[in-house]
Parts: C-alpha cells; sequence; structure tokens
C-alpha cells in the first residue's frame, strides 16, 4: 500500500541560464565544450550494469564539423537484445515491487545530478553531436527534463495515492497499481535529449524494466545520460542501454513474447511498421504491448488581417528556424492575408537576413548544421524542387553547403498553390512555406489548414479579433494537440503545458 504520510512537493520549472557573456555558467560551458571537443570516448552497450564492446562501430561526430569523431559507438546486435532481456527480466522482480517512494527519490536524485554536476556534460554534449546553441541545450537537455524528472516524480505520487474513496462496513477496497509483465522498449528521437531522457524513466518510474535504443545520430549525449542514470542509483538491468541500427535491433525486440510496450518518438513510417508488426505477432505475447508514440508533424501558423506585425514576424522566425527547425513542433507552413504580407515580407526578410549560422562554440549563432548527411539530402531535395517550380519563389536563403559540415540557409518559400509539395509534406529543417490568401476568404482558409496535413500535432492563430480566435478555435479543434493563441507553436513547458496530437503525428494503444 501507498504510504499516505509521505508527499513529494509540487516542484517548480527549473530556472534557464543565459549563458550571457562574462557570467559564470558561459565560462564553465566554454571550458565543458573544450574537454569534450578534445577527447574521444568509446562508447559501449550497457546491459545489466555490464560495458560491452561489440566491434561493431560507428562514429560519432560533430554535425557542423562532420570530419571531428568524438567517439566510436558500440552497436547491439541480436545477441545483445537477448542478453538486454534477460538482464531486464532479473531486475523486474525487485524493482517493480520496491516502494513508490525508493523509486522516486532515484529519479529525484537524477534531476539534482542533472542540475548540478552533470549539466555542464550534458548541455556540451548536446551541442556537440546534436549541433544545438547553448540556449536551445540549455532548455532541452537541462531544464525539460529536470523537469520531467521532477514532475514525473510528482505525478507518481499523484497516481499511487487514487484510492477508492468508499469501502462499506466490514470491507476495504484498495487499488493497486502493477508494473507491466515483461519490459518497455524506449525508442528515441535525436532532436530532444530531454525526451531521450523521459520515454525510459517514466515507465520505469512505475516499477517496469526498459530496453533503452537512443537515435544512431545522438548516441553521444545519451551514453553521458547513461552514465548518470547509473550515479542516481538505477539498479543494474532496470535501463538497458542498446544502442544500434533500427533494422537489427527492432525485429529482435519486436518479436520477443515478454514485450510489454514501446514507448516511442520518430517518424510516422517507423511507429506504423511498429504497430503492424505488433498486429502480426500478437498471439506471441505474454501480454498485449501498450503503445504510445509521438510522430511526425507539419505545424501551421494562420494570421488573421487583425494580427500584430512585429509578433507575427518574431514569432515565424523562431518557430521555423530555432534549431534548424528540427523539431516536431516547428513552423512548417504559413498562411498570411494579403492585406498584411507586403508589411510581413519587408520586415521578416530583413530580419531573417541578420541571422548568424555556424559551428556551436560562437555563442553568437542562433543557427548550427542539421543532424546528418540524410538529413541534408532529404531537406535539400526540397529546397530544390521548389526552385524548379514555377508555383514557387525562395524568399529567403535557399542555400546550402556540407563540405564541413550540415548547413542549410533559412530558407523561405512562397507559393500560390496552397497544396504545394512543401505545403503539405514533413520537412524536419529550417523550410518555411508560406501562402498568402485574400482577407475574404479567412473562413475558407481555415477549413484549407485543416484539410492539407495528416499531421495535429502544434498549430497557432494570430488575431487580434476575438471573433476570428474563436472561430480558429472552433474549427481547426482537430487540427492541433497543442494550440497556440498569439504564439510561436513551440515551447510548451513541463507542468504547464501538457504536449501531444492527434491523426498521423500520435498514436496509443492501451
Amino acid at each position: 500500500m501507498p504510504n499516505a504520510h509521505v508527499s513529494v512537493p509540487k516542484p517548480e520549472n527549473e530556472p534557464i541560464r543565459s549563458y550571457a557573456p562574462g557570467t559564470p555558467e558561459r565560462k564553465s560551458l566554454q571550458e565543458k565544450l573544450k574537454e569534450l571537443s578534445t577527447t574521444q570516448v568509446e562508447i559501449p552497450v550497457i546491459i545489466g550494469g555490464k560495458e560491452i564492446f561489440t566491434g561493431r562501430t560507428q562514429p560519432a561526430v560533430m554535425p557542423h564539423n562532420h570530419g571531428h569523431v568524438l567517439a566510436t559507438i558500440h552497436q547491439a546486435g541480436q545477441t545483445e537484445v537477448a542478453q538486454a532481456v534477460d538482464a531486464s527480466q532479473k531486475a523486474w522482480a525487485d524493482w517493480s515491487a520496491m516502494p513508490w517512494e525508493a523509486r522516486v527519490a532515484i529519479l529525484k536524485r537524477a534531476a539534482t545530478l542533472l542540475a548540478g554536476r552533470y549539466r555542464d556534460t550534458l548541455n556540451a554534449a548536446t551541442m556537440l553531436n546534436m549541433s544545438k546553441n547553448p540556449f536551445q541545450a540549455e532548455i532541452d537537455a537541462a531544464c525539460e527534463l529536470i523537469d520531467f524528472f521532477n514532475f514525473n516524480a510528482y505525478y507518481a505520487q499523484e497516481l499511487y495515492g487514487m484510492q477508492p474513496m468508499y469501502s462499506p462496513s466490514g470491507m476495504w477496497n484498495t487499488v493497486e497499481h502493477r508494473a507491466l509483465e515483461g519490459f518497455i522498449f524506449a525508442v528515441t528521437p535525436f532532436n530532444f535529449l530531454s525526451i531521450a531522457g523521459n520515454l525510459p524513466t517514466s515507465p520505469v518510474l512505475m516499477g517496469n524494466v526498459a530496453l533503452w535504443k537512443p537515435a544512431s545520430s545522438a548516441v553521444y549525449p545519451s551514453y553521458y545520460l547513461m552514465k548518470l542514470f547509473q550515479e542516481a542509483g538505477f539498479p543494474d538491468g532496470v535501463i538497458n542501454f542498446i544502442p544500434g541500427p533500427g533494422s537489427q535491433v527492432g525485429p529482435v525486440v519486436m518479436s520477443n513474447s515478454r514485450l510489454a510496450g514501446i514507448h516511442f518518438t520518430g517518424s510516422t513510417a517507423v511507429f506504423q511498421g511498429m504497430w503492424s508488426t505488433i498486429g502480426q505477432n500478437i498471439a506471441g505475447y505474454k501480454s498485449y504491448p501498450r503503445i504510445v508514440g509521438e510522430t511526425g508533424g507539419k505545424d501551421f501558423l494562420i494570421a488573421h488581417p487583425s494580427a500584430d506585425l512585429e509578433a507575427l514576424v518574431t514569432a515565424a522566425i523562431r518557430g521555423a528556424f530555432e534549431y534548424q527547425g528540427q523539431k516536431c513542433s516547428a513552423l512548417s507552413r504559413l498562411y498570411l492575408p494579403e492585406s498584411l504580407w507586403k508589411g510581413f515580407k519587408s520586415s521578416y526578410s530583413d530580419q531573417v537576413a541578420t541571422i548568424k549560422m555556424g559551428p556551436v562554440d560562437d555563442f553568437s549563432n542562433f543557427m548550427n548544421a542539421v543532424i546528418d548527411k540524410a538529413a541534408f539530402t532529404s531537406i535539400t531535395h526540397y529546397i530544390d524542387v521548389a526552385k524548379n517550380s514555377s508555383d514557387a519563389t525562395i524568399l529567403t536563403g535557399g542555400n546550402y553547403d556540407d563540405s564541413e559540415g550540415y548547413y542549410i540557409e533559412p530558407t523561405t518559400i512562397v507559393t500560390t498553390d496552397p497544396h504545394f509539395k512543401t505545403m503539405e509534406e514533413e520537412i524536419f529543417g529550417p523550410v518555411l512555406t508560406i501562402y498568402v490568401y485574400p482577407d475574404r476568404e479567412w473562413s475558407a482558409t481555415l477549413d484549407l489548414v485543416d484539410s492539407t496535413s495528416p499531421y495535429a500535432l502544434t498549430g497557432a492563430v494570430f488575431a487580434n479579433d476575438r471573433q476570428a480566435i474563436l472561430e480558429a478555435s472552433r474549427k481547426l479543434t482537430h487540427a492541433a494537440g497543442n494550440f497556440y493563441i498569439n504564439d510561436k507553436p513551440t515551447g510548451a513547458v513541463v507542468g504547464q503545458q501538457p504536449f501531444g496530437g492527434s491523426r498521423d503525428c500520435h498514436g496509443r494503444l492501451r
């Protein structure tokens, strides 16, 4: 039974450090960047607390300087996956029976370590291997992940406290919250270390055990995160670190009878494939696997003629180009009324022209490189399509270079076709497409926004006309999970705005 006298204080969001010139945190982070960038490490598979050097390796590089190797990564295969399953099941018996207060204490310890001496290490590793500027790294690898740890601990307390309000005379009704039998397969993306930390630890907090496969292009910071988990006190085998190709790791995991659940963030195609595989294998599992996933996005902003122009320009730039547009919530399609177009075009173009792009150790750079060669090739293909189309023109950017780093300029496409390729397909890079609509077609354009994309993750409306806001909110109810009014469609904060969507960007099966 939960101990009713134990209470975890309601957390507050972790303060964001500025890293402004002359601050001690700036100096400390710069020193850690220098240390990590001048040292190569060897990253093992970690199963049951043991480091395994498989000999099947790949390099971890800096996207902004892809000739610079940060680490050699040993990859898991079929043998290691089988070992990880065995290790997780050995750990499950004691971990699932551990009092929830003890599990919470470990997660709270992880938050304390991250807020303290691990902060520079994880921020620097994120900057170097994921090509984030210091502010983007700070809000991701430090603040959001600290918040996940602290708020999840609080939510666990609330969940375990949910007991029947009434028991008749001579009877005592109780609710037992049980861990799932088997293991959770946590598959995490390259773009947010906070997600990489949250997806294995949130089910583990509830007594489950996990096999964690980080994205192949972001193993380096995930390795340091795994070391933090070990120091925080997660017992051996509770979280097993199995970097490796999805094509080799996934099928072995998915066919195991002990698969109890999937916690996933990544592409829609991969998630749909996993869901299909589970359906095909359903008779072979010990229990029905729980599936939770967050996938793609084609996030929108629609402006009403009454919108504030200055705020709109700022939201468009930050929403589209922070972290090179590599956020599932990044602004990708923008609908502007004709009456605002001239003023927007001038101010927006002038401001985009001032964006600095370059390596992460220059803290004045707003943009850095995209994650890898595959992303670079995919994103630039869309730019080339626009360049060669009679339905589109390039307003800003359009240039790219991968000779040293995977750099793509902040690119803005203006199209006369609301169903142009870059208005409908997920690009996941620094490319924003604008469609200008006649002011009188506000209501019809709302219908267009709703019907254009199969994704429904984030969206925003800009207007000072309250009736227009209400109409947009009503018509776009199912077009976005997170719906922003007079703000960019990114930046949800743990404990303040729940994050999620519907349609092809969100899946849940219990």
